[in-house]
This record gives structure tokens, C-alpha cells and sequence, in this order.
């Protein structure tokens, strides 16, 4: 007997925007269970503390979360002056309180230090894995465990505002993958000799992806409240805040091909072309339709390297 697969095929990117004091794996759940979704993921989980630019993967999307997870994130970050914490962030223990004598200018300086390549060492605190254990786990445990150094890239870091009466700094900052912005303030903060922790973190971007396109959980429920009222289904109203799955692909180079190409590509066959094929992954679309990503080949032609299954059915098998 075949196994039945709990929730409904629904494919496409949303942007939720998740709420402060949840994990990003409880919200993934939250619009998981909304959507009544078969399966779906998250890219770049965001701290309990954080807000903002969360998308959320569902059905064929999963295939592509790499993308997303491999772009550059913006956020609006603030910091307390004066006060350093365990965690670089208001959810640890204050290890040590200074007192702020900064002016305007050195904060100018400082922040513009941090701009371009450089390396990072993780968090402790981070959901980095060792030895197939995240590192807040050993940090929770008192426990200091090796972390790799990895290149990040601070492409922008902005002084937006600082309140000389509470010490609050304010930074708009736009980085590569991978990098703890909580490390950023807390390595200013040791460079300005008073310490620093985050307060406020809210992610504004993801890639391409503008913040007006961000919808809160609140939002959707209000969303099932008013089809519930209207009698209509949920998806009638839910399904239309889903981005297409090709918008988190918006870096790749594309290649169009014909429908008939698209079928011999959707059936795991390789396609010869006349044109030079770029390297890296391609973003495919046949007649005007997303059908997957591909690569060339030893050969030089077109190859599956993601498909979409949903896309399979559209297309008679060839010979």
C-alpha cells in the first residue's frame, strides 16, 4: 500500500516576515501548518531576537534553497553601547559594563573599518554545526569547541543614528553570507573600548527581495479568518502571497529553449544546443516556462542539474 502524504502540493517562495522570540524552525512550522503544505524549508535561519526577511520554501522550492541560502542579506541592526554579553546579543548574561566616551567622528571611523573582505570566527552562540551538534548547545554547556575562520564580505555599513543618552547605536548593514552581525557589533564594540551587544536586529533583504513583499504571520491568519468568512477555501487567498520558484534564481544566467527541448531536459536527458553554454548552473525556461536548472556538460550541452517534477507531466517522454 502506498504511503499517503500528509498536506497538499503547493510550490513557491513566501517572505514572511517572522516575529521577535521565535526560532526560525517554529515559524517554518507555523506557515508550514497555514499552508497545510506537504513539505517545506527555510533559507538562513534568523535568532529568536531577530525579525524581518525570512522566506519560507515550499514543495518544488525546496530544490533551490541553496541560492537563497548562498545570497547577501541586509538588516537594520541596533546596538547598546557600554555593556558586552555573552552572546553579543540582549539574550546573554552581561559580561562587562564601561562607560561610553565616543564621539560622532570615531564612530564614522570605526564602522567604516569593517567594510570589505575579511575573515570571521562563528559565534559560539551560533546554530553552526560541530561534530554534528550546533555550537550553542557546547555554549550553553560552558563547552569552547574549534570554529573555522570563514571570509565574509561587509559590502555596505552605514552610521544611521546614535542616542547619546541611552548609547544606542543604530547601523544599516549589507554582508555576504554567512556573516554574524552580532560578531560585528561585538568587535566594534572592543574596538570603540566600551563593548557592544545587539538589541534589535531586523532583516530587510534577502538577494533580490524587497522588504514591501514581506508578510507576518499575523497577516496570514487574518488572511484564513476572511476566507473562512467568505466560505472560500484557504488557498484561495494564501496561495496568491507565493512568489514563483524561479525569482530566487534571479543571478543565474538563462537559456531558452523550445517545448520540445523542455521535454527531453524535464526527462533527465541532455540537450544539444547551438549556442556556447556559460559555466555554473543555468536557469532553463522552455517556451517561456521555468523547468529547472542545468548545466553543461562534458559534451557542451544542456544537462539537468535541478528539475521540476510538477513540470514532468506537461511533456510526452521521448523516445
Amino acid at each position: 500500500m502506498a504511503k499517503r502524504t500528509k498536506g497538499r502540493a503547493v510550490d513557491g517562495i513566501l517572505l514572511l516576515n517572522k516575529p521577535e522570540g521565535i526560532s526560525s524552525n517554529k515559524a517554518l512550522q507555523q506557515a508550514k501548518s497555514v499552508y497545510f503544505a506537504q513539505k517545506a524549508g527555510h533559507t538562513g535561519a534568523l535568532d529568536p531576537l531577530a525579525t524581518g526577511m525570512l522566506p519560507i520554501c515550499f514543495g518544488e522550492a525546496t530544490k533551490f534553497t541553496q541560492f537563497l541560502l548562498d545570497t547577501d542579506k541586509t538588516y537594520i541592526v541596533r546596538a547598546q553601547l557600554g555593556e558586552r554579553t555573552t552572546t553579543s546579543d540582549s539574550d546573554g548574561e552581561i559580561v562587562s559594563t564601561k562607560e561610553v566616551n565616543v564621539t560622532r567622528e570615531q564612530l564614522t571611523k570605526e564602522i567604516a573599518a569593517f567594510v570589505g573582505e575579511s575573515d570571521q570566527y562563528p559565534s559560539m552562540y551560533s546554530a553552526l554545526k560541530y561534530q554534528g551538534r550546533p555550537l550553542y548547545k557546547y555554549a550553553r554547556e560552558g563547552i569552547e569547541v574549534p570554529r573555522k575562520c570563514r571570509k565574509i564580505n561587509v559590502f555596505s555599513l552605514s552610521f544611521d543614528e546614535f542616542d547619546e543618552q541611552s548609547n544606542v547605536l543604530q547601523m544599516t548593514a549589507h554582508v555576504s553570507k554567512g556573516t554574524y552581525i552580532r560578531t560585528i557589533v561585538d568587535d566594534l564594540g572592543e574596538n570603540l573600548g566600551c563593548g557592544a551587544h545587539v538589541i534589535m536586529l531586523h532583516r530587510t533583504a534577502v538577494g533580490q527581495y524587497p522588504a514591501d513583499k514581506m508578510v507576518s504571520l499575523d497577516e496570514i491568519e487574518a488572511l484564513l479568518a476572511k476566507a473562512k468568512e467568505e466560505e472560500l477555501a484557504p488557498s484561495t487567498y494564501l496561495d496568491s502571497l507565493l512568489l514563483p520558484i524561479d525569482t530566487a534564481l534571479t543571478d543565474l544566467p538563462v537559456v531558452e529553449i523550445t517545448k520540445e527541448q523542455g521535454g527531453i531536459f524535464s526527462h533527465g536527458q541532455a540537450v544539444e544546443l547551438p549556442i556556447t553554454l556559460p559555466d555554473g548552473a543555468i536557469k532553463v525556461v522552455a517556451d517561456g516556462v521555468f523547468i529547472g536548472t542545468g548545466e553543461r556538460n562534458s559534451n557542451g550541452h544542456l544537462k539537468v542539474k535541478r528539475g521540476l517534477a510538477s513540470q514532468q507531466d506537461d511533456y510526452v517522454k521521448p523516445e
